[in-house]
């Protein structure tokens, strides 16, 4: 499958785990990792979302963890590609087993959303097979530090739910941002982020495109220093 070119670093795709999307580049765009030193990312996938927080933190360092052996064996080959490869770490690990004394200062996923069907196509990735939200939620408030952040993008449907989970396990909405595929349209995603700290709540509107394949100036802004646009 062909790669995926960016500014900085190229990720090479595979057709059995699941591709680059605009969900990922949003996250790996919005999510939280200024004052972050120490990042966990859950399902690496591609690795597309650790690579660019690298980008955006040049002094963190990054784990990621997948269960799926395909997925830790193409991260590992764009990792080691990339100019940010000595700060990055890649394993591959079930998160519900995962055991560690370290705890981090951002933990970052595009999690499974679909429930479980007869379709095989990104079974894993796409399908809370493996880990569902509580799993999840669960695991991260155990890895988390004191002032760290949770980012998490997920359907705006599944939106109500993710956040009471949250809160039954005292971790608190900070930012919320609503995400609309095209300009006067419903919300279709969110990204939101959570810590131990309970905070006024930042909330956010995002709009992908302007009209249908017409990226909007927000979308443009946000990813320049990414995306390789090229010239009509």
């Amino acid at each position: 499958m062909k790669s995926f070119s960016f500014k900085n670093f190229d990720i090479h795709q595979s057709e059995n785990v699941f591709r680059v999307g605009t969900d990922g580049v949003l996250l790996g765009s919005l999510a939280n990792v200024d004052k972050a030193s120490r990042v966990l990312e859950v399902g690496t996938g591609t690795g597309l979302i650790s690579l660019m927080l690298a980008q955006r933190n040049g002094s963190a360092t990054f784990l990621g963890i997948d269960i799926n052996c395909d997925a830790v064996h193409l991260t590992q080959i764009n990792f080691m590609k990339s100019p940010f490869h000595s700060r990055l770490e890649n394993r591959q690990q079930d998160f519900k087993t995962f055991q560690t004394d370290e705890k981090f200062d951002l933990i970052v996923s595009n999690p499974p959303y679909f429930e479980e069907s007869d379709s095989g196509k990104d079974k894993i990735a796409r399908q809370t097979i493996e880990l569902d939200f509580r799993q999840l939620i669960l695991k991260t408030t155990q890895l988390l530090s004191g002032k760290g952040v949770f980012s998490v993008i997920i359907p705006v449907e599944a939106g109500d739910y993710f956040i009471e989970i949250c809160t039954e396990n005292k971790l608190f909405l900070n930012r919320r941002i609503n995400i609309k595929g095209i300009e006067n349209s419903k919300i279709k995603r969110l990204i939101l982020e959570f810590s131990l700290e309970e905070k006024d709540l930042r909330e956010l509107e995002f709009v992908i495109e302007k009209s249908p394949r017409q990226y909007s100036d927000q979308y443009l802004e946000l990813t320049k220093e990414f995306h390789v646009f090229k010239n009509k």
